[in-house]
């Protein structure tokens, strides 16, 4: 017999790999695969990202401690990143943002978005969250300029919802 709990491993780590995919095969600008992605399940690892997420709370602001609880509480973390990459494209006048630096923003997005689809319809809860990315940069985890972190829980409620804010 295997247990709810490994059950339930097992199953979020199965729908990690499937967001991983969705993300990578995401569309990107000009066909450029700038998109990194990895997954953290060691408990270790969520622990060290937590721990970061807090140590940072300080100067980025205090959402990175709240949003640690829910990293130690996850099966598992999702980390989706984006390179800038020279697409040989004019800047267009009046952008603010380097438009490399713009396109892998687009892209990132359209892979994070792929990835928590992937989970919502095979009813695993996620959050997009800028602040797991902030502390998995800091920590170098994947090699990206952006990241960000799609935490994964397959709980009797989602912890990512109706958070206590500290």
């Amino acid at each position: 017999m295997i247990k709810e709990k490994d059950l339930i491993i097992s199953g979020v780590l199965r729908v990690a790999e499937l967001m991983a995919i969705a993300a990578k095969t995401a569309p990107k600008a000009k066909g450029v695969d700038n998109i990194v992605v990895a997954v953290v399940t060691d408990r270790e690892e969520l622990e060290k990202l937590a721990s970061k997420m807090e140590e940072l709370a300080s100067q980025y602001g205090h959402f990175l401690a709240r949003d640690a609880e829910n990293v130690r509480n996850s099966e598992a973390v999702v980390l989706i990143g984006a390179k800038v990459v020279d697409l040989g494209l004019k800047q267009p006048p009046g952008y603010g943002i380097d438009i490399n630096t713009y396109m892998a923003l687009v892209n990132l997005g359209i892979a994070v978005g792929s990835a928590a689809k992937v989970a919502s319809m095979l009813n695993v809860d996620n959050r997009i969250m800028l602040s797991i990315g902030i502390a998995a940069k800091e920590l170098r985890l994947i090699d990206a300029e952006y990241i960000l972190g799609i935490p994964l829980s397959a709980k009797a409620k989602n912890i990512y919802f109706d958070r206590i804010k500290k």
